[in-house]
C-alpha cells in the first residue's frame, strides 16, 4: 500500500503540491490526471525520494520513502529519459537494471523476447546507442526496463506520450495486463483521459495541486471528467 500524510511542497513561498492525504491499496491501478502545473510529476517525484516534500511524508509499502531506500527493492518507474543512460545500447541498459534486481541475462532476455511486437524492430540488435534513439522509442525502452524483476509497484508518468498510435495500443494492453495481477500496484499519470480511464480502476484529479476529484472508473468516467476539464462539469447518471 502507498499512503500520502499531509504532503506539501512549495518553492520560494509557492505551495505546488497540498495534499491532505489519501491511500492506494496493493494491486490498484491508480491514474493521476490534470492540466500543466496540476502537481502530478512533483507528487511522483515525491514518491520516488527525488525531491522532499515540505511538509509530510509517504509510505510505500510501510517504509517512509525519505527516510529509508527498502522501498527500491519492490519499486521501479520510468517518469522520462533522465532515467535512462545515454551511452549504453538499449540492451547493455537492460543487462544494468537486471543485475540490479537480480536477474541474471537469461532472465532479462526471456522478457524482451514477449515485447517483440512493442519494440516493433526498432530497439534491439540496432547497434545504437540509448542517447540517438527517438524519444518514443527511449520510451519504450524505459517502460520494459520498469518490468525487469517483477516489482510490486510500477509508476510511469505520461507514458503513452510520444508513441505513435499502434504503440499506445500496445502499451494499453502491456499496462492493463499489469494491472490485472493483483499483487502490483501499477501508477499513471497522463494527459490522455481515454487511454488513462481504459486502464486504470481509480483516477485521481489534481489541479494546483489539491485534489479535486477521486472516482473509480465506470463507464461515466470519460465523459465525467471531459466535461471537467471543459469547465462545465456535470452530474453523469
Amino acid at each position: 500500500m502507498i499512503t500520502v500524510h499531509n504532503l506539501s511542497k512549495s518553492y520560494n513561498g509557492v505551495t505546488v503540491l497540498n495534499l491532505e492525504g489519501f491511500k492506494i491499496p496493493k494491486g490498484q491501478s491508480f491514474g493521476l490526471v490534470g492540466n500543466n502545473g496540476a502537481g502530478k510529476t512533483t507528487l511522483f517525484s515525491c514518491l520516488l525520494d527525488l525531491i522532499q516534500p515540505s511538509t509530510g511524508y509517504i509510505e510505500n509499502g510501510g517504509v517512509k520513502v525519505n527516510e529509508s531506500e527498502d522501498w527500491k527493492t519492490h519499486t521501479a518507474s520510468f517518469i522520462d529519459e533522465s532515467f535512462l543512460i545515454g551511452y549504453l545500447t538499449p540492451e547493455e541498459y537492460f543487462y544494468f537494471i537486471g543485475d540490479l534486481r537480480g536477474e541474471n541475462k537469461a532472465d532479462v532476455d526471456a522478457l524482451l523476447a514477449t515485447f517483440e511486437d512493442f519494440f516493433n524492430d526498432e530497439i534491439i540488435g540496432k547497434r545504437k546507442y540509448l542517447r540517438d534513439l527517438s524519444k518514443g522509442n527511449q520510451k519504450k525502452v524505459g517502460i520494459v526496463a520498469t518490468l525487469i524483476g517483477s516489482p510490486d509497484v510500477i509508476i510511469l508518468d505520461e507514458p503513452f506520450a510520444n508513441l505513435d498510435p499502434t504503440t499506445q495500443i500496445r502499451l494499453k494492453g502491456i499496462i492493463k495486463k499489469m494491472a490485472s495481477d493483483r499483487e502490483v500496484t501499477v501508477l499513471v499519470s497522463s494527459h490522455d483521459l481515454q487511454h488513462v480511464t481504459e486502464v486504470c480502476e481509480r483516477i485521481v484529479v489534481l489541479e494546483k495541486g489539491s485534489l479535486v476529484k477521486d472516482i473509480m472508473t465506470s463507464p461515466a468516467t470519460l465523459k465525467d471528467l471531459e466535461a471537467y476539464f471543459a469547465g462545465n462539469e456535470v452530474v453523469v447518471e
